[in-house]
This record gives C-alpha cells, structure tokens and sequence, in this order.
C-alpha cells in the first residue's frame, strides 16, 4: 500500500485577501493532504503590469497564516510546471476562468505529461480583486471630495 502524500499547488497575487481567495485554498486542501500555496511576489505583479497594494511579506504571512495552507512560498515566476515537479505536486488547482483557454489547454497536456492533473475551482461570483480594488480607490475619492 502507498502511503504517498498527495501534494497540490496554487499561486495567487492574494492581494486584498478575500472570501474568494479563502473558498479556493479551502476547495484545495479537501482535496490533498499537504497544500502548498505560491504567493507572487512583488516583482512578478509589476512585471504582470499591475501592482500590488500590500507587500509581498504581508501577503505571504496572511496566506501561511490560513488553516488550509501547510506552506506558502515566494512564486519568481510564471513557471508552475517546473515548481509543481519540485515539489512533487500532483494537483495544480486554479480559478475556471482559466478553463478551455488556449494556454490552458496546453499547459493539461504539458501537466497530464508530467501525472500532474489541473483542477479548476469556480470562482466565486460577486468577488473580485480587481473589483474590490475599483471600489476603494471610489470610496477613498468621495471621502477626498468630502474634505475639500
């Protein structure tokens, strides 16, 4: 009998950590016994052209802080194929909106290769980063207005 544990990975900005972000990494770990998590460093969001409100040392305290996660560790770049081989990983979870896309697909065959099988979680509607990002820098104007 194999008694291997069952390794998954996921990488995420995690900026503005959200009930999204804790439904996925939740999803994930019933679904393996050690979840390793990659939290994007702050490098990789500018070079993705964004950036990221809270530092890299907040956001990967916050992610390791969460009891679904085993360990959460710096993510350089985009290669995940490459980490999830390191560190034996045989699920990659990621967000749907990534299914049956072009790179999507192509990324299962190069990880189905390699034994490791994607799985996509659904994302959770009316939960955005980007929304939620849109709706501060909102409320932090009306607020300026208000002070003037």
């Amino acid at each position: 009998m194999d008694n291997k544990q069952v390794i998954g990975y996921t990488t995420g900005v995690y900026d503005l950590f959200h009930i999204g972000h804790l439904n996925l990494l939740k999803n994930a770990k019933g679904l393996c016994d050690k979840l390793i998590v990659g939290v994007t460093v702050d490098e990789l969001v500018e070079y993705k052209g964004k950036h990221a409100l809270i530092p890299f040392e907040d956001r990967i305290e916050i992610v390791r802080s969460i009891k679904y996660v085993d360990a959460a560790i710096p993510q350089y770049d985009m290669d995940k194929l490459t980490v999830c081989k390191k560190l034996g990983a045989s699920y990659l979870f990621v967000g749907d909106d990534w299914y049956g896309t072009d790179k999507w697909k192509k990324y299962e065959e190069e990880f189905n290769k390699e034994g490791i099988k994607i799985v996509y979680f659904p994302y959770t509607k009316g939960v955005s980063s980007t929304q939620i990002t849109k709706t501060l820098k909102l409320a932090r104007n009306d607020d300026l207005t208000e002070l003037k």
